[in-house]
């Protein structure tokens, strides 16, 4: 029979697609890919080899998706080759949002917070207030704590711990030979005082948090309270930097020098230990003498 008559020549089986029932062996078909060489123009002008008639195209084209022959065979025994890309294409979408889903399920939970969330927006408590009683003897005037030194005795005192402490921190770098990275506004480390106690604070720390100093070099390999013993410290150069200040209490005045010998301890330096303990002692020693005297410090 000549296709070219027109499309009343079809297969009754054409002509009412619910008459044709696909063979079981159309299953083989279902994974075949685009022929090789195919490409969108193709896709639109069809096949060169065994084209269909006109008339068939336009049939075909009105029976509907759910309604129509098999999806991997047609009645000129050529495959529908539009149909199939989109068969890849819905498995390369489905293939492609797994992978998505996949990776955003191995990203932790807490990225998706927002980065300015506050805590305190959201559920919270109150204490019960503290008694009446209680409240006041809190607020009353602070008990008097002494001070014997007068501000430029502290600062002599916290300059020399600032000093043997510097000394004791390029002592360290040197002896292990730890790097000092360079900088275009300062000139290299030739001496402890070409830092200040500050950055030399700063550069310990960094050369601990990068794993770069090994923990058998500390004190009972401490590595990580050094850190915490660092900052400790720090007070002791803010209070020796500014003059303006009011003068300190004896007591914290001995907690800044026992500051100082606690970083010597975990560096591993028993010189500095011996300097700064005496340091100390001579210090309580002069608060004591104070404290005694019948004049004592005039503030």
């Amino acid at each position: 029979m000549d296709p070219r008559q027109g499309s009343n020549c079809l297969p009754s089986t054409a002509a009412d697609p619910r008459l044709y029932q696909p063979r079981e062996d159309d299953d083989r078909y279902s994974n075949m890919g685009p022929p090789t060489g195919y490409n969108q123009r193709q896709s639109q002008q069809g096949y060169h080899i065994g084209r269909r008639p006109s008339s068939v195209h336009s049939n075909q084209d009105h029976i509907p998706t759910s309604r129509r022959s098999s999806p991997t065979r047609s009645l000129w025994g050529t495959e529908y080759p539009g149909f199939l890309d989109y068969l890849d294409d819905v498995d390369s979408m489905a293939l492609e949002g797994t992978s998505r889903a996949q990776r955003s399920s191995d990203k932790p939970h807490h990225s998706q917070k927002r980065a300015n969330r506050d805590e305190f927006d959201g559920p919270t408590q109150f204490l019960k207030k503290p008694p009446i009683e209680r409240i006041a003897a809190q607020e009353r005037d602070l008990p008097h704590v002494p001070i014997n030194l007068d501000v430029q005795e502290q600062d002599e005192v916290l300059s020399q711990v600032n000093q043997r402490l510097s000394q004791c921190a390029f002592d360290f770098v040197a002896k292990y030979q730890f790097p000092i990275p360079l900088e275009a506004d300062k000139r290299p480390v030739q001496q402890p005082g070409d830092r200040e106690w500050t950055e030399w604070v700063y550069l310990l720390k960094r050369l601990a948090t990068k794993r770069r100093i090994p923990a058998r070099v500390l004190y009972n390999g401490q590595i990580k309270q050094l850190v915490t013993i660092l900052e400790n410290s720090l007070e002791m150069r803010h209070a020796s930097a500014h003059r303006s200040r009011p003068p300190k209490d004896d007591r914290n005045v001995l907690q800044l020098i026992s500051a100082g010998t606690q970083v010597a301890k975990i560096l591993k330096d028993a010189d500095t230990m011996e300097y700064l303990d005496r340091l100390y002692k001579e210090t309580e020693r002069l608060i004591y003498e104070r404290r005694n005297s019948p004049i004592g410090y005039v503030r």
